[in-house]
């Protein structure tokens, strides 16, 4: 189901604009969130992940001005799924360091987070892992998608 608009059809592009990404992302944690509730380790872990790659990809579309044709590196960087790779493209790197080096709690965080990547998908994790990426994304002060709206 598309996010906005009335038609069912599914978009033409396979990304989403920004707006759209900011909700998809806190869309995927929720979902997370209740999937954990569920007990359904695997799912929460995989879509809690996905919520900071929409977030991510919300900072890299920042990149594009209207009228003028994207990198095509950073056009391409948009199709990863790397935590790390969608920070890089996003030009946020240095910021990344600086805020490990001022904040080690985030910095622990991120160390639990950067490793997810699609093909989770295919992983049955126990509910110490599907806990362990869900609080390391949320967490109110030092959380990754904290700091990654923090960039949008």
């Amino acid at each position: 189901m598309p996010i906005r608009g009335s038609s069912t059809r599914a978009r033409e592009s396979p990304l989403a604009p920004s707006d759209d990404l900011r909700q998809l992302a806190r869309a995927r944690l929720r979902e997370a969130k209740a999937l954990l509730d569920a007990g359904e380790w695997s799912g929460a872990y995989y879509l809690a992940g996905y919520a900071v790659e929409c977030g991510l990809k919300v900072c890299i579309s920042k990149s594009f001005n209207r009228y003028t044709f994207p990198d095509p590196r950073i056009g391409k960087g948009m199709y990863t799924h790397g935590l790390y790779e969608l920070v890089r493209y996003a030009g946020l790197e240095s910021q990344l360091k600086a805020d490990m080096a001022t904040d080690t709690t985030f910095a622990v965080q991120w160390a639990v987070a950067k490793d997810w990547n699609e093909s989770s998908r295919y992983t049955l994790w126990p509910e110490t892992d599907a806990r362990d990426l869900y609080r390391a994304i949320n967490m109110r002060a030092h959380g990754v998608l904290r700091w990654v709206k923090k960039q949008w």
